[in-house]
């Protein structure tokens, strides 16, 4: 009897062992690059073995890959026409050949057989711009078959930037990101908006981010012997070699990218969170920042974690570039983020070190492991990364969450608002567009404070233990599957009709009409109190349900459901009424113009703070150029 207990509790052992090192994801690109980096010429030297499988019906007959650092290559890449050289607050000198990036391709050959160099061929799948030279086709002889797996053994070199749009060097500070040719993303018939089998491999354009499959990654590094390294994954080993020189090597799994950056300045802090050691990577002249990094990175951790779901790496990396590589800050990798805006004595109060961290890690979630496409559904991760970072921030650290100096407090989501409100033409484009279609100025407010401000509505209007059931069923079922907003939209009709029994109706998309697909404006308001009557008006397009509390003479009070259906209501009741406010409580933060939404028989003692309110619209510019 004993004996059969053991072996049963050996066999259960086992099965739980082998399920807790399934993989996360379905680790359709693989790769094992040896890269080395000369940190004087700005270059890299790379030997690059890309595993792919096609995990589609379809036979393929041609692999399309991103060429990222050819965004800056000269002054007609699609980037940089559309950028101007200028992004996020940065400049690019265009008169120094030095600070131009590229990459070539060398050689690339299926393993065992067919050399492919010469069936390389540039293409533009967004514009007509035929000099843009990010992404390439290369046809092959032989389709590869539903389940198939192909090798490509790849050389190639790079020149990296100087630093203006996340990836390059300062000085001997280089952080580089989307330095290697990286496969696209073939989606099969009927996934996301595919009519037939295609690649999804747009040109890097100068509001765009990125969008690929999951896989393994192994990353052998060699740089200067004096130099410190960070990068994504976990460290394997490191070997001194006899040029004075060290290769460094990292593994990472179930991830879609790889980023690393090297400085021989960097001072290293260590601290263990749960199952996570967290790696600050300071500047010398940002050491004193090093524990609120650490502080806002546990922060995020826990609060992700409780409200989504288990963060499932074992490390997270933490970088501070120096001032002449701002433009490297606020980005995402994953497990690696580049933190920054954070100087000596920078108040406790202006919490730039915290937001920024805060978002940042945010990013692990909705583009580390979602992964949503980010070149036609931006929002999907920016905007539902702000709205996170909303709640965490005011949630977290009170009134004045990211400012409280000098007797003058501003909330998060408050900024949000303010940045969407701001906008000189509201109805100037929907958010559902692609990241590079945007009209000029409007991509950061639409991608992400419209998006935060459209979420936070939602869960003001369905209450926050049903907005953390659809967020958290979303998480989970569409982990490491790169979900559209159309599968969102799914969950939120299938949790919140059932969850408010049917209070806003059967399903929500009258909601996603208004707010995601198209760009109406919303603005309640009391325009007449007269007697026992009084007024309201739908000033907007936008039809959102909400409250009308009405506060009569006598000290009495009654509260109305108003659907807005009609562009005017009036309501007449059997005493003198002192008051109305519309949405009393603020949940539709969509609201253009919270001025008009009381009126009382009473001169009102509020006054309208234009400097505060042109303040905190520079602050939220300020948070978006972060990232």
């Amino acid at each position: 009897m004993k004996k059969y207990f053991f072996l049963t509790i050996s066999t259960l052992f086992l099965l739980v062992s082998k399920a807790q090192k399934l993989p996360l994801s379905n680790h359709i690109a693989n790769y094992d690059i040896s890269v080395k980096l000369d940190a004087v010429k700005h270059t890299l030297e790379g030997k690059e073995t890309l595993v792919w499988k096609n995990t589609s019906p379809d036979n393929i007959s041609e692999l399309q890959f991103h060429l990222y650092l050819n965004a800056f290559k000269d002054n007609n890449s699609t980037f940089m026409k559309e950028s101007s050289g200028r992004l996020r607050g940065d400049k690019m000198d265009k008169t120094a050949k030095e600070n131009f990036g590229s990459i070539n391709i060398l050689s690339m050959r299926l393993r065992g057989g067919e050399n492919l160099s010469k069936k390389i061929t540039f293409i533009q799948p967004d514009d007509l711009n035929e000099k843009d030279q990010t992404v390439i086709s290369v046809a092959l002889s032989k389709p590869l078959k539903p389940n198939e797996t192909i090798t490509l053994d790849i050389n190639f070199k790079a020149k990296l930037p100087k630093i203006f749009a996340r990836t390059g060097f300062a000085g001997d500070y280089h952080l580089v990101g989307q330095w290697f040719p990286k496969i696209g993303v073939y989606e099969s018939t009927g996934m996301r908006y595919a009519q037939q089998g295609q690649w999804n491999c747009h040109q890097f354009h100068a509001h765009s981010e990125f969008y690929a499959d999951f896989g393994n990654y192994k990353i052998d590094m060699t740089i200067p012997k004096n130099f410190i390294l960070a990068a994504t994954g976990v460290f394997q080993n490191e070997k001194i070699n006899q040029d004075n020189t060290k290769t460094i090597s990292y593994k990472a799994e179930d991830v879609h990218d790889f980023a690393w950056t090297v400085s021989p300045k960097f001072i290293v802090t260590e601290r263990q969170w749960k199952h996570v050691k967290i790696k600050a990577v300071m500047q010398p002249e940002h050491s004193s920042s090093t524990e609120r990094y650490f502080q806002s990175a546990i922060v995020a951790l826990e609060y992700f974690q409780k409200h989504l779901g288990k963060y499932p790496h074992s490390v997270l990396t933490l970088v501070d570039p120096p001032l002449a590589g701002a433009g490297s800050s606020g980005m995402e990798y994953p497990t690696f983020i580049t933190c920054g805006e954070t100087f000596w004595g920078i108040p406790t109060g202006l919490r730039l070190p915290e937001v920024v961290t805060i978002h940042e890690f945010g990013h692990q979630y909705f583009q580390g492991m979602l992964a949503s496409n980010e070149f036609e559904e931006s929002f999907l991760d920016e905007g539902f990364n702000q709205y996170y970072e909303g709640r965490i921030m005011d949630e977290s650290y009170g009134k004045g969450s990211i400012m409280n100096i000098f007797g003058y407090k501003m909330n998060d989501i408050e900024s949000s608002r303010a940045s969407y409100v701001g906008m000189d033409n509201i109805k100037i484009s929907e958010i559902f567009r692609e990241s590079w279609k945007y009209p000029k100025g409007a991509y950061s407010v639409l991608t992400y404070t419209k998006t935060a401000i459209m979420l936070k509505t939602l869960e003001n209007l369905l209450g926050r233990d049903i907005m953390d059931e659809i967020m958290q069923t979303y998480f989970i079922r569409w982990r490491f599957k790169h979900p559209a907003v159309t599968d969102f939209i799914t969950i939120v009709n299938e949790i919140a009709p059932k969850r408010t029994n049917n209070k806003y109706g059967t399903n929500l998309n009258w909601y996603f009409e208004q707010t995601l697909y198209k760009a109406p404006d919303c603005d309640y308001a009391v325009t007449e109190i007269k007697g026992n009557n009084c007024k309201i008006e739908r000033l907007g397009e936008m039809i959102l349900p909400t409250e009308i509390l009405i506060k009569f003479s006598d000290g009495k009070e009654k509260l109305i459901n108003w659907n807005g259906k009609n562009k005017a209501k009036t309501y007449e009741f059997e005493k003198p009424i002192h008051s109305v406010i519309i949405d009393p409580n603020n949940k539709i933060l969509l609201d253009l113009n919270l001025n008009n939404n009381s009126q009382t028989i009473e001169p009102s003692s509020l006054v309208f703070t234009k400097y505060a309110l042109k303040f905190m619209f520079w602050l939220q510019n300020l948070m978006v150029w972060l990232g």
